[in-house]
């Protein structure tokens, strides 16, 4: 009988049980995709990572990333939450300098590619993570707002129609909504029997948000809706708030000179508060840098045990 090990963390949050939850299986070596999806779903979180050797020694590690219902090729909050998991685990290597406050970086193979990450280290912890992420692709608009409004339980005068309802990736494609104000992003709520309906051929992954904010020091309120891989709702989402943060500087819905950086607040209607910090710089509209960062709380661990 084979024993894994796996660890339990809260990503893109200050405090335990806030955030986006994430399992962590530090040694995914020899286990089928299969397997992992099994325990994916056994798991039963939004995402669970397993850690294996890079297939290019230059890099440090490759992770594979699992909703309960499939593969992805990149996400944000498991990048985040699995960095600082090796990194709190002894398993990335640290200079003097790091200890002394200062960063170390190092880079991961994803199904997308390389992502860079960088840890900030606190008396010689993790303190803060941050990824670099692919550069933004801008896909469809949908001119029918009155049927997204309709699909997320909406009035059509709650979406903002000065800005499009549109498509934007930075590695994994979502369908941005720009909200009113607040009021509207509480009541937003899918409905599942208009997916496929609205969103024939599109993203079915919804991010609904408005710049009226909750807290001091957000400048985004955030939601993020993926019914389609097995998650209701999401209560952080890294892998969506790069394209959040072009989406903002190519529309202009936040002055920004030549680097954006904001703080999206999301996971607050699921009680779960998430902060994350998304930095975008840019010439005008042109994008030439995307990071997305935020704090990790270690919750706990346990052992998987799988039959032979």
């Amino acid at each position: 009988m084979r024993k894994l090990r796996y660890h339990l963390v809260d990503v893109f949050t200050d405090r335990q049980f806030g955030g986006n939850p994430l399992a962590v299986f530090t040694d995914g070596e020899g286990l089928s995709t299969e397997t992992m999806q099994a325990i994916a779903k056994e798991m039963n979180l939004s995402e669970t990572t397993f850690v294996l050797t890079p297939q290019d020694p230059a890099h440090n590690f490759r992770v594979r990333i699992f909703t309960p219902g499939q593969e992805l090729p990149m996400a944000g909050h498991p990048t985040v939450g699995t960095t600082y998991v090796l990194a709190r685990e002894g398993m990335i290597e640290t200079s003097h300098r790091a200890n002394a406050g200062g960063a170390t970086t190092i880079r991961l193979e994803e199904g997308v590619g390389t992502i860079p990450v960088e840890i900030g280290w606190r008396d010689g912890a993790p303190a803060f993570i941050e990824m670099s992420q692919p550069l933004p692709t801008f896909g469809a608009r949908i001119e029918d707002v009155d049927a997204i409004a309709e699909l997320i339980s909406l009035d059509p005068s709650q979406i903002d129609r000065r800005f499009p309802v549109e498509v934007v990736s930075c590695g994994v494609p979502f369908l941005f909504v720009p909200l009113v104000n607040l009021e509207a992003a509480r009541r937003a709520r899918p409905r599942a029997e208009l997916l496929e309906k609205v969103l024939s051929g599109l993203p079915q992954e919804i991010f609904v948000f408005t710049t009226e904010t909750e807290f001091d020091g957000s400048g985004v309120h955030s939601r993020m809706f993926a019914p389609g891989l097995g998650v209701v709702e999401d209560p952080a989402t890294g892998g969506a708030s790069g394209p959040l943060g072009c989406y903002l500087v190519r529309h202009g819905v936040v002055a920004s000179d030549s680097q954006l950086e904001i703080t999206s607040e999301q996971g607050v209607e699921m009680g779960r508060p998430s902060f994350i910090r998304i930095r975008v710089t840019h010439e005008g509209e042109r994008i030439t840098r995307v990071r997305v960062g935020g704090s990790c709380r270690y919750v706990g661990g346990g052992r998987l045990e799988l039959e032979d």
